[in-house]
């Protein structure tokens, strides 16, 4: 009779070390993704109120409604 330990090839050890690696350097992407996208939100943010103060600036309105749209395009 074999034991399951038996079958199993003796290197389960470093399969089981590449997946953590692969988290591990998947886990810091994510991280970093998130550090660079909240950094271009507040540049973003910066630049909107940056506009607004300039003299002359135009208030941005917002587009439409979806049905409007269709109304100004047949004019």
């Amino acid at each position: 009779m074999l034991l399951a330990s038996d079958t199993l090839p003796s290197h389960t050890g470093y399969v089981a070390a590449a997946y953590l690696v692969f988290v591990a350097l998947l886990l810091i992407y994510v991280v970093i993704m998130a550090f660079k996208l909240a950094r271009f939100e507040r540049d973003a943010t910066e630049l909107v109120e940056l506009a607004d103060r300039r003299p002359g600036a135009v208030e941005a309105t917002p587009p439409p409604p979806a049905g409007e749209r269709e109304q100004v395009a047949a004019r």
